[in-house]
């Protein structure tokens, strides 16, 4: 189905960023409001607005940081060392969720569309999820993803982020219900995910762009992404 933000038809790199990601994010929120039940619906509301009241996307890493280093592996069992590819160029760093969820679904699309304009620009595109290797793998091949998606098992490197929080108890309940099982995707009992987000770090180490919503129907704009790059 298309509103769960898998892609009815693979969109070629080369054809540039297409339709705003805004559009697709709003086409997947009409979809849900559409075919997902009301009450699902207001426990998810319910989980977005406590943890917007918590202020955790108030305290991520911020513009100016220090980013941390982190070596992980990624879709293909490599290790992949952020310190290397800053030796290279920017790197443009995309935390998502996990394969289940259409909205990162849907932002790893975009992403990956903007690939080649990334490229020109000189820098790296990494995604980082909590899930184990063979899920990236599996994210990764259905999506047709080119770039490193890396698996941040127990989400150290999303901690050092500050990104890392836990589903509350009546939401995993919800989880549990439609077949999101986080234990099996992310290989641990924490249920623990990452707050979506984007970071673009120079190569300095620095934070140049750093985007993070509790609401994980909000995501980076991929041209404002690139717009930090060139600026």
């Amino acid at each position: 189905m298309k509103w769960r933000g898998l892609s009815e038809k693979t969109v070629p790199a080369s054809s540039g960023p297409g339709v705003p990601l805004r559009d697709k994010l709003l086409e997947i929120k009409a979809g849900i409001a559409q075919y997902v039940r009301p009450d699902n619906q207001a426990i998810n509301e319910r989980a977005i607005r406590e943890l917007t009241d918590s202020g955790i996307a108030e305290k991520i890493l911020s513009v100016g940081a220090k980013a941390p280093e982190f070596v992980l592996m990624d879709q293909n069992g490599n290790r992949v060392s952020s310190a290397d590819l800053l030796a290279k160029g920017p790197i443009i760093i995309n935390f998502f969720r996990g394969r289940w969820c259409p909205f990162c679904v849907a932002e790893i699309e975009s992403l990956r569309d903007a690939w080649r304009y990334i490229e020109d620009a000189g820098a790296s595109l990494i995604a980082i999820s909590p899930m184990q290797v063979r899920h990236n793998f599996f994210m990764a091949d259905q999506h047709k993803l080119s770039f490193p998606v890396l698996s941040d098992a127990g989400n150290v490197v999303a901690r050092q982020f500050g990104l890392a929080y836990r589903v509350p108890d009546y939401q995993k309940q919800l989880y549990r219900s439609v077949f999101v099982n986080l234990p099996h995707l992310n290989g641990d009992e924490s249920w623990e995910l990452p707050l979506p987000a984007t970071y673009v770090v120079g190569r300095d180490g620095n934070v140049l762009f750093a985007y993070a919503s509790a609401n994980y129907m909000e995501r980076a704009e991929p041209a404002d992404v690139l717009s930090s790059l060139r600026a």
